[in-house]
């Protein structure tokens, strides 16, 4: 029979047709029988388990990062201090802060006319910071709406600036992305707007829309440095780093310098990217030890062999996933267009209906397999593998997969 891996590290007591597994710290990957169910007496506790977080946001992190983290805690690099205490004018987090923005330049290949921004309040705030900036005496910006995010920035921006919705895919619940040539764009627009992942729908644009010279804006929250990025294809690029680069609290922008420079009036002086990048994302204390954080995935990516790479490991655990979906003859189904399905976050239906589906959540649950339940607006299950889901979590889940099916 077939086995389910479970990540290294875990304590983990398994129940499995009457008989009983045991995954030691010893044993680099543990394996365990597909269908156990954990018992509350058997599970480790919970400060030494593992489990494999399938969760939207915050989402996993890789485990020598957060290793790194923990020898870093107490006292960073022999400092005496944590990095959560040293002061942000101080010599040390001044080089932590350095470091992270040359290795993310470095990483994603961003040219010396764009500024890049580490700032608080996550993609939800720049919502409104982007048409303050981009759009500081009005006008109209065009927006692509593929999914709720979409909705939302669309929504925030009309408080500020006239908008057009130049195409929308709401008709089919959000499960494709319209074709460019529907759109129906502004002549002279501000800036055309798209969501390059929807986390909830999981839609995922898979080339770079051509906007001539009306600057392209996107929210790659979802998919932030999951693949390569043609960066002076776009006008700005945003997103919080709570699913692919750290804990959750700070947004990235990577914005064209030209771009920046006057605000909107009634723009906040922490929205305004031209006094951020002059002071270095510190014209007041930045979230410090999400940068540092972030700083480590960064360097922990470049070492992996850079975006290219982790696009293709990206593309492989996807992969493994989609074929078990097509391949389960109707009993798990993909609501999203094949075209654009998203290589982040997956979400799927159980053809044997609500109960079906709640049995399988809570089978997962038990087995380690973290936060597999849909988005509260969609419902069904949904399975977000970022970057620092390894494959063994995605083969533990398709392994469950199967053996569900089978037993259900």
């Amino acid at each position: 029979m077939a086995t389910c891996c479970m990540t290294s590290g875990v304590a983990l007591s398994a129940r499995f047709a009457g008989k009983k597994v045991v995954a030691r710290r010893s044993v680099p990957a543990a394996t365990v029988r597909r269908g156990a169910t954990v018992t509350a007496a058997a599970a480790a506790p919970a400060t030494a388990a593992r489990k494999f977080n399938f969760s939207a946001g915050p989402a996993m992190l890789p485990l020598d990062v957060l290793e790194e983290c923990k020898e870093d805690m107490i006292n960073y690099k022999g400092t005496g201090m944590s990095v959560m205490e040293m002061s942000h004018r101080g010599k040390d987090f001044m080089k932590i802060a350095s470091e992270a923005e040359a290795d993310l330049r470095e990483l994603v290949g961003i040219p010396d006319n764009y500024k890049v921004l580490f700032l608080q309040g996550g993609a939800s705030s720049q919502f409104a910071a982007i048409p303050m900036n981009l759009a500081p005496k009005g006008g109209v910006a065009d927006f692509i709406t593929t999914g709720a995010w979409g909705v939302k920035a669309i929504a925030e921006a009309k408080k500020y600036m006239d908008v057009n919705e130049a195409a929308t895919s709401k008709a089919s619940n959000f499960s494709t992305i319209p074709d460019a040539s529907e759109w129906k764009l502004t002549p002279g627009a501000k800036f055309v707007h798209i969501c390059s992942n929807e986390t909830i729908g999981g839609v995922e644009f898979k080339d770079i829309p051509d906007t001539g010279d009306v600057p392209l804006v996107a929210d790659m929250s979802s998919n932030y440095l999951s693949k390569p990025i043609d960066v002076k294809r776009f006008g700005l690029i945003y997103g919080g780093v709570q699913k692919n680069i750290g804990p959750a609290g700070m947004a990235i922008i990577i914005v064209r310098e030209d771009l920046i420079g006057e605000t909107n009036p009634v723009c906040p002086t922490m929205f305004d990217y031209k006094l951020m990048a002059d002071n270095e994302s510190m014209y007041n204390t930045p979230p410090c030890w999400t940068m540092y954080t972030s700083g480590l995935v960064f360097k922990k990516l470049l070492k992996m062999g850079g975006l290219e790479a982790v696009e293709k490991a990206n593309q492989a655990k996807a992969k493994m996933l989609y074929d078990t979906i097509d391949g389960s003859d109707g009993y798990y189904v993909s609501p999203v267009d094949p075209k654009y399905r998203s290589l982040m976050n997956v979400p799927f239906t159980l053809g044997g209906g609500a109960d079906l589906e709640k049995k399988f959540l809570k089978e997962a649950d038990a087995l380690g397999l973290e936060s597999l339940k849909g988005h509260r607006s969609v419902g069904g299950a949904r399975a977000s593998i970022y970057n620092a889901m390894p494959v063994e979590g995605v083969q533990a889940l398709v392994d469950f997969m199967t053996e569900f099916k089978a037993s259900n």
